[in-house]
């Protein structure tokens, strides 16, 4: 696939091609089989886990998977059994909250298909160690395109300037540039079932 856009177009231009690469990449995820999502699962659980461990975070702030999305459901489980506080994102006014989330915990089914805590405690921005950042694509210097609501890009703002961000998706989802603009926001890492990649270092070194 051929990337479209670069940094500095117009907003008008950057919605159109944050689009079109939406539609190519989003053609591209719905036509990994569920095997091969749930194998590629496993393999970014394993890798995510140790990067944390090897952080020492303690609250992790995850995201439940819904359509053709990397499913997190395991991720979530082992990290709470490792002792990791993991909190979930909630649209609450038109604002991403993190709330807890254990075991058994009520959640309630967005309209768009993924799960969100129905009574969790709130989790200020600045007790989160490491999050988990979903994309529709992300590219080599770890920037994103998500759904265009622009909730993470909000959220991300809050969190300290040592909270580890961590983009995790499948490897079909990695693009060479996305169109972005100023106010769009890179992760730290990069995690797919081809591995890590420490886009920030990559970043520091363009």
């Amino acid at each position: 696939m051929t990337d479209v856009g670069a940094p500095g177009s117009n907003p008008t231009d950057l919605k159109k091609e944050k689009k079109r690469l939406r539609r190519a990449v989003l053609e591209r995820r719905d036509g990994v089989s569920t095997l091969d999502r749930d194998l590629a699962a496993a393999e970014i659980s394993g890798l995510v886990r140790e990067i944390l461990h090897d952080r020492g975070a303690r609250v992790a702030m995850a995201f439940w998977a819904f359509g053709s999305e990397l499913p997190t459901g395991l991720l979530i489980d082992e990290l709470l059994a490792e002792g990791v506080m993991v909190c979930l994102p909630l649209i609450a006014e038109g604002e991403l909250e993190a709330r807890s989330y254990r075991p058994g915990d009520p959640v309630l089914e967005t309209s768009f298909g993924a799960r969100e805590p129905a009574e969790g405690a709130l989790v200020e921005p600045d007790q989160v160690d490491a999050a988990l950042v979903p994309a529709v694509a992300f590219d080599r210097l770890g920037y994103r395109i998500g759904y265009g609501g622009g909730f993470y890009d909000r959220f991300l703002t809050k969190v300290r300037d040592d909270t580890l961000l961590i983009g995790i998706g499948l490897a079909v989802q990695r693009v060479e540039e996305v169109p972005r603009g100023h106010l769009d926001l890179p992760v730290d890492l990069l995690v797919t079932e081809d591995g890590v990649e420490n886009v920030a270092a990559r970043r520091a070194s363009t």
